[in-house]
C-alpha cells in the first residue's frame, strides 16, 4: 500500500492520511519508497499557487482534494526502467507520500527526469531528480540541509540573479519582506555579499522575529510591519516579498510611490493574509516565476550553470547556517499531518526546521506498506 497525506485544496488546514493500492508497474516505470523530505512555508505556498502554477498537478488526486510537493529523498525499491536499478537513491521533487511511481527518462549518470505523461506540460526543473550515487561525502553529509534549504536557497540565488541581470532596478535599497523565511535570509544573504557598490538590504519582518533576523547579520536595517510608514520615501526601492500579505504590501506601495521600481510576490509565509488587489499602482505588484528567470540564464551561460551557482551559494548558507537552524525530524503519519497544520497555522518558528518520513521512527517501515 501507498500511503499518501492529502490536503483540502480549498482549507489547507484540513489535512487526511489516505492508503492507495501500489499499481502494478509498467515497463520503463520505477517505484521509489520517500525516506524523508522537508516540510517548509515553502510548501504552504505551492500549495496557494497550487492552480496557478500547477503544483496539484504533479501528484494527482481527486478533488477537493491534493498533494502538496515536497523536496526529499527516496530509494528505488522497484525497477522496470533501463539502467535504473534497486537501490538507488535520489534526490527532487516528490510528494507527501510514503511511495511514488516515476518514469525516468533523459537518463545521465548524474540524473534523469521524470517522463510521465501528466507532467510533460510542468516545468522542467521540477520534473529533474539527482542521482546521488557520486555525491561528495561532504554533501552526502547535508542530506537534511539539501532538503529544506537548497530549494529554498537556489530560488534565493536566482531573485538574486534577477536584481543583479536589471542592475537592481536602478533602486537605492531593497526591501526583503518576511526576511526571516528561508528564502529571504537566503536573498538577503546573498545581497550584502555583493559587494561595496550595492543598494542598501532592509529585511522586512515581524516584531517577534526581529532578533533572529538581526543575528544573522546580513541586513543593514531590520523594520517591522508596523514601522514602514516611518521609512524614508524618498529612496528608490525593489521590493521583493515572500510574505503575501496585502495589507504589507499596500503599506510600502503607499509609502514609496513612484519610488518602488519593483513590486515582486514569491511567496506567502503569512498565507491566511488577504492579498494585495490594486486599482491603480504607480508599479505593478507581479508575481516572480523563477523557471523562467532559470531558463534564461541557461541560454546567457550554457545550460546547467545557473544551477551548479546556485547550488554552490546554497551549500555555503547551509553550511553557515549549521547550529542556527533547530532541524526537527517528525515520523509517521500522524506527526507529519501536525507539522503541515502548524506550518499552516504560522506556529512554528522561523529557527526551526522540519524534516519528516512517513515511516515509523522505530523500524524504518512505511505505515500501511
Amino acid at each position: 500500500m501507498i500511503t499518501q497525506v492529502q490536503v483540502r485544496r480549498s482549507a489547507f488546514s484540513e489535512a487526511r492520511t489516505v492508503s492507495v493500492e501500489t499499481p502494478e508497474l509498467a515497463d520503463g516505470e520505477i517505484l521509489v519508497a520517500i525516506d524523508r523530505f522537508a516540510m517548509t512555508a515553502n510548501n504552504v505556498s505551492y500549495a496557494l499557487s497550487g492552480d496557478m502554477i500547477g503544483y496539484w498537478k504533479f501528484f494527482p488526486v481527486a478533488e477537493p482534494w491534493g498533494i502538496v510537493p515536497v523536496w526529499g529523498f527516496a530509494d528505488v525499491v522497484a525497477s522496470r526502467a533501463p539502467d535504473i536499478v534497486v537501490g538507488e537513491r535520489i534526490w527532487g521533487f516528490l510528494p507527501m507520500a510514503s511511495h511514488v511511481v516515476m518514469r525516468p527518462a533523459a537518463a545521465t549518470d548524474r540524473s534523469f527526469s521524470d517522463a510521465a505523461a501528466h507532467r510533460a506540460d510542468l516545468p522542467a526543473i521540477y520534473n529533474n531528480y539527482q542521482r546521488t550515487s557520486g555525491d561528495p561525502p561532504a554533501l552526502t553529509a547535508m542530506e537534511d540541509e539539501r532538503c529544506l534549504l537548497f530549494p529554498l536557497f537556489s530560488t534565493s540565488y536566482v531573485l538574486y540573479d534577477y536584481l543583479v541581470d536589471n542592475a537592481f532596478f536602478g533602486a537605492d535599497q531593497v526591501l526583503v519582506g518576511s526576511a526571516s523565511s528561508k528564502t529571504g535570509l537566503g536573498l538577503c544573504n546573498l545581497l550584502s555579499r555583493h559587494g561595496d557598490v550595492r543598494p542598501r538590504v532592509i529585511g522586512l519582518t515581524s516584531p517577534g522575529n526581529v532578533g533572529f533576523v538581526t543575528r544573522l547579520g546580513t541586513c543593514d536595517e531590520v523594520v517591522t510591519y508596523d514601522a514602514i510608514d516611518a521609512m524614508d520615501p524618498n529612496l528608490s526601492t525593489a521590493f521583493v516579498d515572500m510574505s503575501g500579505d496585502g495589507d504589507v504590501v499596500a503599506a510600502i506601495h503607499a509609502r514609496f510611490g513612484a519610488n518602488l521600481k519593483l513590486s515582486c510576490a514569491v511567496g506567502a509565509t503569512h498565507w491566511g493574509a488577504g492579498r494585495y488587489r490594486p486599482e491603480h499602482a504607480a508599479t505593478p505588484h507581479a508575481f516572480f516565476f523563477a523557471p523562467a528567470q532559470f531558463a534564461k540564464r541557461d541560454v546567457d551561460w550554457g545550460p546547467g550553470e545557473i544551477m551548479r551557482r546556485a547550488q554552490t551559494e546554497a551549500t555555503r548558507m547551509s553550511a553557515e547556517l549549521k547550529g542556527i537552524l533547530d532541524i526537527r525530524q517528525e515520523h509517521g503519519s500522524e506527526a507529519v499531518t501536525a507539522a503541515w497544520r502548524g506550518l499552516v497555522d504560522n506556529a512554528i518558528a522561523p529557527s526551526v526546521a522540519i524534516m519528516a518520513s512517513l515511516a515509523s521512527k522505530q523500524g524504518g517501515q512505511h505505515e500501511d506498506g
